[in-house]
């Protein structure tokens, strides 16, 4: 099997630093190139960083004298690689355009940025769940006036959290939703000692989230309708979003109300047997088991249960009857693994797979 070139743009942010970790060793890609901002361009890429590597793990040996490349040099990039990796800091609109750029050099382009998550025809994709979405992706091609090129990108990396274990639920009509999300610091690209602030507190606003953790889930749960994605028109969804002072690790705390309201039972056979593509496929970077039901009262914890399946399983726990709600219970999710890069990762093995990749 012949692996395919893969270039990583933004490599030196915490999201480039996790993908490179995935991707050393990987059985279908070989990291080809790395990008950057202009300011990076030209140095190694343990120049680049220059002390800034933010992970536990030590820097991968086969990257540290790397030369990193301009991110905005569309022809070079598109002449070392057969597809990118996308997790750029910038303006919305610079990324907007610059993802738009990638695929019209005829590169596929998996995407870590919100730019084009409402982008009708590109596809925000858990695999597991709505990979039905990649049907749009003809009509994508059409629109950029590609052969090879597009764009499919990634949902929030919280809403990963709780959206897994509402989808096999959606038989029972979910009617209304309350989620109070708990969020690492990496989900601000940050460790802890980046941020004293954090120590001993919780800082109860984390901008632009609570409009994603209400409106995201919507659109993974739609339906593809004339070349475009268009939202599904129920939950209805109200969210509350937390910074905390943890590393990695978003916590949900759920409480959901059907118009045919299951047993608990048929809750945790449901979440216990659901599956994907992913886990059909075998693909390496998959859980063996997508949502993992912990019945201790006290699991799942984010310094316990977080690294899941190598932090790409989902965890539940705490499901009971409640007052005002039919049930709640708590979810959890690694933010920057499954949540981010090593959503990515899966996304991009996937496309792989399926021979959306083919030349």
């Amino acid at each position: 099997m012949r692996k395919l070139r893969a270039g990583v743009i933004g490599a030196t942010g915490m999201v480039g630093q996790r993908l490179l970790t995935l991707l050393t060793n990987h059985p279908y890609f070989q990291v080809s190139l790395l990008a950057a901002s202009s300011r990076s361009a030209g140095k190694t890429y343990k120049e680049a960083l220059a002390g800034r590597w933010k992970l536990a793990q030590p820097m991968p040996a086969d990257f540290a004298d790397m030369t990193v490349v301009d991110a905005s040099d569309i022809e070079r990039v598109a002449s070392l690689v057969d597809f990118v990796f996308c997790a750029v800091d910038m303006k919305k609109e610079e990324i907007k355009a610059l993802e738009e750029a990638y695929a019209k050099a005829e590169l596929p382009v998996v995407s870590n940025n919100s730019a084009n998550r409402w982008t009708p025809d590109v596809p925000m994709l858990i695999p597991e769940i709505n990979h039905a979405h990649l049907e749009v992706i003809p009509a994508q091609k059409a629109r950029l006036g590609t052969k090879r090129g597009f764009i499919v990108t990634k949902p929030n990396c919280s809403i990963q959290s709780y959206v897994p274990m509402i989808t096999p639920l959606l038989k029972f009509r979910p009617t209304s939703l309350v989620v109070n999300t708990y969020q690492a610091v990496s989900g601000a690209g940050k460790t802890l000692a980046d941020v004293p602030e954090m120590n001993d507190n919780v800082n109860p606003y984390i901008g632009g989230e609570e409009e994603k953790s209400e409106q995201e889930p919507l659109r993974i749960w739609g339906s593809v309708i004339d070349g475009g994605i268009v939202k599904a028109d129920a939950p209805v969804i109200s969210a509350q979003c937390f910074r905390v002072p943890v590393s990695d690790g978003h916590l949900a705390a759920v409480y959901v109300k059907f118009d045919r309201k299951p047993e608990k039972a048929e809750i945790i056979e449901a979440w216990n047997t659901f599956s994907g593509p992913p886990q059909q496929l075998g693909l390496p970077g998959a859980p063996a088991r997508f949502i993992t039901y912990f019945e201790e009262d006290n699991r799942p914890q984010t310094a316990l249960d977080r690294m899941l399946y190598g932090g790409m399983g989902i965890a539940a726990g705490r499901l009971r009857e409640d007052a005002l709600f039919d049930y709640k219970f708590v979810g959890l999710s690694h933010n920057t693994l499954r949540g981010a890069a090593g959503g990515g990762v899966l996304t991009a093995e996937l496309l792989y797979r399926l021979g959306y990749f083919n030349k």
